[in-house]
């Protein structure tokens, strides 16, 4: 009788061998309900590799939430708003081509114009269309907006100290450095790959830009507010 059942139900299913040991974290390693790879050609994680995946897991997930839930608690602004009106504090003329802002961001074009017409809806910066063919527009910080980021640049920086920076040994800050540097330039390397163009050479990368954030603004008699 069982040969007839299992005749009649299909091909047996073979049980999982007791003296087989899985492969340990490998789908945790990859964060994926799929491989993407191969399961052959996956280079899983191994001890080490997962526990410094993991630790830099929470400065990804971790560090920009709580940075983002300390802004909004005390300059009423978001991390990325921050970030938009710090880096058009920077320019010359506090103006920068919105193409450009995104590039400084590491933020998608639509993801900037959603937080932009926020920012100008209260009065922080304003946009204006570039004369000439394409579809350009600059934005650019108002008083109003550079007075907002001057107030909350004391706690920003205070926040990056607090969990980041004083936790740190002088090597270890060398190393964070090279490591941000390295990660920066590998995704950076994977989008020429995927859109097979060139970078604009007016692009500032992630980490480079990044420094920008915790620094004092310039003086408003410096920057023409």
């Amino acid at each position: 009788m069982a040969n007839t059942a299992a005749g009649t139900s299909g091909p047996r299913r073979r049980r999982p061998r007791k003296d087989v040991a899985p492969e340990v974290s490998a789908p945790a390693a990859t964060g994926a309900g799929k491989p993407a790879a191969p399961v052959g050609d996956t280079r899983w994680l191994n001890g080490d590799e997962l526990a410094a995946w993991l630790a830099n897991s929470a400065i990804m997930i971790s560090l920009p939430a709580a940075l983002d839930a300390r802004m909004q608690r005390e300059s009423q602004l978001t991390f990325f708003e921050y970030m938009v009106l710090s880096v058009l504090s920077e320019q010359p003329d506090h103006t920068l081509q919105m193409s450009d802002l995104a590039a400084r961001t590491a933020a998608s074009l639509s993801r900037l114009s959603h937080v932009v017409g926020r920012l100008e809806k209260r009065e922080l910066l304003t946009r204006a269309r570039i004369p000439g063919p394409g579809r350009r527009t600059n934005a650019t910080l108002t008083e109003a907006g550079y007075e907002a980021v001057v107030e909350a640049a004391p706690g920003h920086v205070a926040a990056v100290r607090e969990y980041l920076m004083d936790d740190l040994e002088p090597h270890e800050l060398t190393a964070l450095r090279r490591i941000g540097t390295a990660v920066d330039a590998a995704i950076k390397r994977g989008q020429r790959d995927r859109d097979s163009t060139v970078a604009s050479p007016n692009e500032t990368s992630t980490s480079e830009s990044a420094h920008h954030y915790p620094r004092r603004p310039r003086p408003a008699s410096a920057s023409g507010c």
